[in-house]
């Protein structure tokens, strides 16, 4: 989702292979990334899956424990949940570590790094104000963010950005808000609480689901 930039940080663009001061050295003694962040931390379809398959736990389970839904840009999604009067995440134990870093949501995998989408992808950059840590080191951008399957990852995130911008869009052309409550329950099912098959491919269930959602979203264009 869209989010205000710094001016000064898009200056510099960055691809996965690009070194860029980053590198917090595991974080020791801090957890302010994951600390007040409010509704913010966006979870895609990979971050659900992974969760739910790591975990084993279901998309309802993980609701009533780590996860919550609001409205960002007409769409409604899942987010990291956070807890207390420090609002920590729930995934945050008593040391100030998360136990689910093998497998942590993207967002959590790309801070303090950002996304900047043009043209049907996306560059990096680094977002200079938002992590206190001091004296960051030199890292490459695919090395940071630990993705299997990076050059599949990058074009799974390139693909659901633009889909729930294209939404975004379609809902702010009708102004229905009939429309609105029905696509954001289909949305919710096909991405999230319909199972993917265990052991299978996930990026090649999602492009099938994809491929489903777009056409609905032509069907629901031309009818308008």
């Amino acid at each position: 989702m869209e989010r205000e930039v710094l001016a000064e940080d898009l200056k510099k663009l960055y691809k996965a292979g690009d070194l860029v001061k980053a590198d917090c050295g595991g974080c020791q003694g801090c957890s302010a990334c994951c600390q007040g962040m409010g509704d913010s931390i966006k979870l895609d379809p990979l971050d659900v899956y992974r969760l739910e398959t790591n975990l084993g736990l279901t998309f309802e389970e993980l609701m009533n424990s780590h996860m919550e839904l609001h409205i960002t840009e007409g769409s409604i999604l899942p987010n990291l949940r956070m807890q207390g009067t420090k609002e920590r995440c729930t995934f945050l134990n008593e040391e100030g570590r998360c136990v689910v870093h093998g497998f942590r949501p993207g967002l959590c995998r790309l801070f303090p790094l950002g996304r900047y989408y043009e043209e049907g992808g996306f560059s990096y950059y680094l977002q200079s104000q938002e992590c206190p840590k001091k004296n960051k080191t030199k890292i490459k951008v695919g090395r940071w963010l630990d993705m299997p399957d990076l050059k599949k990852y990058e074009e799974f995130a390139a693909a659901w950005h633009f889909l729930l911008k294209d939404i975004q869009n379609l809902l702010e052309e009708n102004q229905d808000e009939q429309l609105t409550k029905e696509l954001n329950m289909y949305v919710l099912n096909l991405f999230y609480t319909k199972p993917y098959e265990s052991g299978a491919d996930f990026y090649a269930q999602f492009e099938e689901r994809l491929e489903q959602m777009r056409k609905l979203l032509s069907v629901l264009r031309q009818n308008a």
